[in-house]
């Protein structure tokens, strides 16, 4: 077995298992209305209701017939919301109820309906695959016409264009398909027996939609839509038991937005899914000027691919057959589907045209070319589209350019007797078509030509040319201009592309900067929202769930952003299915704003909303592009920025651990040491106070009170970091001198270590601090305590006190082992410790960790520096502030 039927084989199992899991749809599907869909509809669920399972009625339409009536009685209907419009009362299914009431199986008639205004969706199958998201099983009916792939045969079968239609997209996830069929006869007695309309109603329907013709064509649409898909569903089982199946390899069509662009999609659609293909429709963009009418068409058929299941991809090159083939080399197409071509007949005839290319390059493709009833009308006509005519503007423009070139050439002929007035000609000709359309560039040229040949000819004006070098001349002018001003507006076209693709490369790395600067998601939602807004020329609002898990506007540009309750509930959904929802959509584009999730539905961090004003239109594809483009950046940085916030709890987390762990530790060993010394001394005296000598009792004493000591150092170390964690250490500033805060820490040290040595080097001059004295004296005692207990035996432990302009440089130094360079800074962390460095055995490890607090709550810094020669130095850096005001 090769690795491709492998993977053919385990994407057959994993589609088995999903659709086992996910696909809940069964559909009643009839050719026609009247055949009986709700009829068996009804009967099935009734025979489920029967067997126990829990059946609710969302919403079924009787249309008066009686026996279908019948079959409600004893069923759960579940009530109808009201629905105000045009100052009329009319009742829609309500979908929150039904998710609310969440049924084991739910009926829910006429799939094709379409929703009042206001509705959350604009179609009932929208409301359907929400129903089966949320893991409800449904039934419902449709009649075959309403297919959106079909709707072109249905209206050349009947006449009538169906407008409400259902995505084929909607059958695949259908677990099963139910045809219901009637012959057309039965149907058309049943119709003049007035069971299917009143006698009114059926009459007109005889006459149209219900002849014997139509009804048989639609009932063969039904039959052929059951027959493929239970041919896909076989190909399916088959590779799920590893039967050998045929590589079936992707459908392209190509569409160019005019208007057989539809048409040329549902084509696609069939052919994808009688062959069980993936299918794409691309579009490839020359960077020529597309007109409002063409790029709509082009729009609409990427949605009706979007609706039907398929993907949708813009390419971007001057050669459309290159761009094509590249493609599908890349993508693995198998067939490629394009209509017929507007070929000029020069390219025809070098064989320069789009299907000589793809048939002469692309021999490894099929390649279908689709012909429409309206493409072979338009081949009889020469219709020019309103792209090439060109404003009024543009042509009054080319006239008056036209008029100034002949004035300037009626003067250089007489004047200065300019031998080659083409040039003249010439030169208008391509300033006309850089800055208009091909059509208008092409008018200019053939006025030129006219009027070359009336006024500068022999014999003048007239439309005679005696002279066969004039004639030559003449013609050479207008070959010249036409391929001219053809090159001239290709170039001006590519000029606009390039520079709306700069404009969106420079929008997406503007954005990119800003959000690349951006510390956490509250300055990314800012940034999202000004460039939005900026790039879009729109009104942007950045919606986030709050402390109560309610969507609301976070960030938005302008700053006063008032969204209204359809807005919002758009927003919900987008956020809900992770799918744009609003206005330019089918769900709840009653809303004012297109809403666009951030994130996926895996990881929610937002909405984004933006408000285009209502004057401009519905956005075009290269906005609509680049809003997706920057909202995906968006939710990218937002993202990072989630991650971000995530590994720093887990760092905190892991230092609190750390922290922890080692106030435990220290608080084990740090109390209960002197603890053990102080019982032991205390229980000593207590049992043989008589029996010891006097001198014996004092050391006892001694010891109990300097361990009593060692634990109040100890309990105030504990107190004054709890006081600098939290932010509640008050500072009692004084002006003090600066030698007595050193002379006061060197007499506390002496009484804790009787012989040490301390040098001190003190400035000549008062020096002022504005200060907390007995914090510094306190942060001062500590790193002086800690040297003492690094010093080796006879060395002394020196102090330095100088000034270095606007700031005091405190410097203690030791001759111990000293700290090595990697670990000097870690030696202020809390409970910090090295066998090495800066810590004594009994040392807690909070000493340094509260100087550095405390000198930093003043202003100042710590840090450790290697001592001179050996040993560790301290240096404290303490601002000085302008000396005190000792004015009366």
């Amino acid at each position: 077995m090769t690795d491709d039927s492998r993977q053919a084989r385990a994407d057959a199992l994993l589609n088995t298992v999903q659709e086992d899991q996910h696909q809940r749809l069964k559909i009643f599907l009839g050719a026609a209305p009247g055949v009986g869909k709700t009829f068996a509809m009804l009967s099935a669920a009734r025979e489920l209701k029967r067997q126990g399972v829990d059946v609710a009625v969302g919403l079924v339409e009787t249309h008066g017939r009686a026996e279908t009536a019948a079959l409600l009685e004893g069923m759960e209907v579940l009530p109808r919301r009201a629905v105000r419009y045009h100052d009329q009362d009319f009742t829609e299914f309500d979908l929150d109820a039904a998710l609310a009431r969440k049924p084991a199986l739910l009926l829910v008639d006429e799939l094709a309906h379409r929703n009042l205004p206001g509705s959350r969706h604009e179609r009932r199958w929208q409301d359907v695959a929400e129903l089966l998201d949320a893991g409800i099983e449904v039934y419902t009916a449709l009649n075959v016409q309403h297919l959106e792939s079909l709707n072109d045969q249905v209206h050349r079968i009947t006449g009538i264009t169906v407008r409400e239609t259902v995505p084929d997209a909607v059958l695949d996830r259908a677990r099963d398909i139910m045809l219901v069929d009637l012959p057309p006869r039965e149907l058309i007695a049943r119709l003049k027996q007035g069971k299917v309309y009143v006698p009114e109603t059926a009459a007109a329907a005889l006459d149209a939609f219900f002849s014997p013709t139509n009804l048989a064509a639609l009932r063969e649409l039904a039959l052929e839509t059951i027959a493929s898909h239970v041919e896909s569903d076989l190909r399916e089982h088959m590779l799920a038991r590893g039967s050998a199946m045929p590589v079936r390899r992707r459908v392209l069509v190509a569409i160019d937005g005019h208007t057989q662009s539809e048409y040329l999609v549902r084509v696609a659609r069939r052919i994808a899914e009688r062959r069980g293909a993936p299918w794409s429709v691309v579009y490839v963009d020359t960077g020529g000027m597309v007109d409002p009418v063409r790029r709509e068409r082009i729009e609409s058929a990427m949605r009706m691919a979007r609706r039907l299941g398929g993907d949708e991809v813009i390419l971007r090159g001057h050669a459309i057959a290159e761009e094509l083939l590249a493609h599908a080399d890349r993508e693995g197409v198998g067939q490629i589907i394009i209509g017929r071509t507007r070929e000029r007949p020069f390219a025809r005839m070098l064989g320069f045209s789009l299907t000589q290319q793809l048939l002469r390059r692309g021999a490894h493709l099929e390649l279908a070319i689709i012909a429409t009833p309206a493409e072979r009308a338009r081949s009889r006509r020469r219709m020019q589209l309103p792209a090439r005519r060109g404003t009024r503007r543009e042509y009054a423009y080319a006239t008056l350019v036209t008029l100034a070139a002949f004035g300037l050439a009626f003067v250089a002929d007489r004047y200065f007797s300019v031998a080659n007035l083409a040039l003249i000609f010439l030169t208008a000709v391509l300033a006309v078509a850089v800055r208009t359309r091909m059509a208008v560039a092409v008018y200019t040229a053939i006025l030129f030509f006219l009027g070359y040949n009336f006024f500068f000819t022999v014999p003048r004006y007239t439309l005679v040319i005696a002279n066969a070098d004039d004639v030559l001349t003449v013609s050479l002018f207008l070959v010249v201009a036409l391929i001219s001003s053809r090159l001239a507006t290709r170039l001006a076209s590519q000029v606009e592309s390039l520079r709306a693709a700069q404009v969106r490369a420079r929008a997406l790395l503007g954005l990119g900067q800003r959000l690349a600067a951006s510390a956490d998601a509250g300055g990314v939602r800012d940034v999202g929202a000004q460039a939005l807004a900026m790039a879009l020329d729109a009104q942007v609002a950045i919606l986030a769930r709050d402390a109560g898990q309610a969507l609301q506007p976070v960030a938005s540009s302008p700053r006063r952003f008032e969204l209204s309750a359809q807005d919002l509930a758009a927003a919900g959904w987008s956020e809900q299915h992770a799918e744009p929802a609003g206005r330019y959509t089918d769900t709840i584009n009653a809303a004012s704003c297109w809403t666009l999730p951030l994130g996926s539905e895996d990881s929610r961090l937002g909405v984004a909303a933006l408000r285009f004003d209502a004057a401009g239109g519905e956005p075009d594809a290269d906005h609509r592009s680049l809003a997706l483009a920057m909202v995906q950046d968006i939710g990218r940085a937002l993202e990072r920025a989630r991650l971000t916030d995530e590994l720093e709890s887990a760092r905190v987390q892991g230092e609190t651990e750390r922290l922890r762990s080692a106030l435990l530790s220290s608080v084990s060993h740090d109390l209960r040491s002197p603890l053990a010394s102080m019982i032991g001394a205390a229980g000593t005296l207590v049992s043989y106070e008589a029996q010891l000598p006097r001198e014996e009792r004092r050391q006892l004493l001694e010891a109990i009170l300097g361990e009593g000591q060692r634990l109040d150092r100890y309990i105030q170390n504990l107190l004054d970091m709890t006081r600098l964690g939290h932010g509640t250490l008050k500072l009692n500033r004084d002006w003090t001198d600066a030698a007595e805060i050193v002379a006061a820490a060197v007499t506390r040290l002496r009484k804790l270590f009787p012989d040490l040595r301390v040098d001190t080097v003190l400035p000549p001059d008062t020096v002022l601090l504005y200060v907390h004295p007995a914090l510094i004296e306190q942060a001062l005692f500590n790193i002086l305590e800690n040297a003492a207990r690094f010093s080796p035996p006879g060395e002394a432990v020196r102090v330095s006190v100088r000034r270095t302009g606007d700031r005091l440089l405190i410097d203690v130094g030791d001759r111990g082992p000293g700290i090595p360079e990697e670990e000097r800074a870690r030696i202020f962390d809390m409970f910090y410790s090295v066998s090495r460095g800066d810590r004594a055995p009994q040392g807690t490890g909070l000493g340094l960790a509260i100087c550095r607090g405390m000198i930093g709550a003043h202003g100042g810094s710590v840090e450790a520096l290697p001592g001179d020669g050996r040993g560790t130095t301290i240096r404290i850096n303490l601002p000085l502030p302008p000396p005190p005001d000792t004015d009366p």
